[in-house]
């Protein structure tokens, strides 16, 4: 078994990503990579990044993230307004394949034997393991089978809680925000999504969603991106490996597997 190398958001920072890649020497026959979602859009080289994270798919496991699931609705829609990075995924011939596949990516990977996890953003406070996963399953079965009408209701800040009781697009927006947007929320799963900052910013009546993380997730740890402004960030049960790439900042791993864990950085330069 090789080592297991988890790295935060890419957002088309290919430049970065291949230095990485390379100051980590990955062994694509050896170890297994996990991406934490948003891997294009703003950086640059967003179609350079796609396929190369398309032809490493094998060893590699992406979640879903709020950039990724733009990309595919902006692809579908006509009345798309001018985006150079998108454009040229979607003028590459490979397009169809590198797009079905990332639309086939989870929200949430789970390991339940080494008790890890990997989200985007979040996790509703009111869910244990079973519970969200069962919840990003919701979800990625609208991506698979009715895309068109997944994308035509995505986006949108409310309902800003997920109930139970609720139904139909309303239910599958907001728990896409859940996974791929949420940074700060209340006990009982409420959401502010326009409020940024990192953990002394909180608005009123809220908490980084992670400080409410539900009791079921004990002896767990979920790896995180979405949070730049938090950066790379540790405690007992969570792991944020946004450092901002995109922002001038860094690209960072998590690298477990050979010997003890260890945080692996490399500086952004542009594209």
């Amino acid at each position: 078994m090789g080592r297991r190398i988890f790295v935060g958001d890419l957002q088309g920072c290919f430049s970065a990503f291949e230095q990485l890649l390379e100051k980590l020497d990955f062994d694509s026959g050896r170890d297994r990579l996990f991406l934490a979602g948003d891997l294009v859009n703003r950086g640059g080289r967003s179609l350079e990044a796609l396929r190369l994270v398309h032809s490493l798919r094998d060893v590699t496991t992406v979640v879903l993230g709020n950039h990724d699931l733009h990309l595919l609705a902006w692809a579908r829609s006509s009345g798309r307004k001018p985006h150079r990075e998108f454009e040229a995924i979607v003028n590459d011939p490979r397009a169809a394949e590198l797009l079905d596949w990332l639309r086939g990516c989870p929200l949430l990977w789970m390991d339940h034997e080494r008790r890890l996890a990997m989200v985007h953003a979040g996790i509703d406070p009111r869910w244990g393991p079973a519970k969200a996963q069962a919840c990003a399953a919701e979800v990625e079965q609208a991506l698979a089978h009715q895309p068109a009408r997944f994308f035509e209701h995505m986006y949108g800040n409310h309902p800003d809680a997920w109930h139970e009781e609720q139904t139909g697009s309303e239910r599958l927006r907001t728990l896409t925000n859940v996974f791929t947007r949420m940074r700060w929320s209340t006990a009982g799963g409420r959401l502010d999504l326009t409020a940024r900052g990192g953990l002394d910013d909180a608005p009123a009546g809220f908490a980084p969603w992670f400080e409410h993380l539900n009791p079921a997730w004990q002896g767990w740890r979920i790896v995180f991106g979405h949070w730049s402004q938090l950066g790379v960030y540790r405690n007992g049960s969570v792991i944020c490996l946004d450092s901002g790439c995109v922002w001038g900042g860094c690209l960072t791993a998590l690298v477990m597997g050979d010997g003890p864990e260890r945080i692996v950085s490399v500086d952004c330069p542009p594209g």
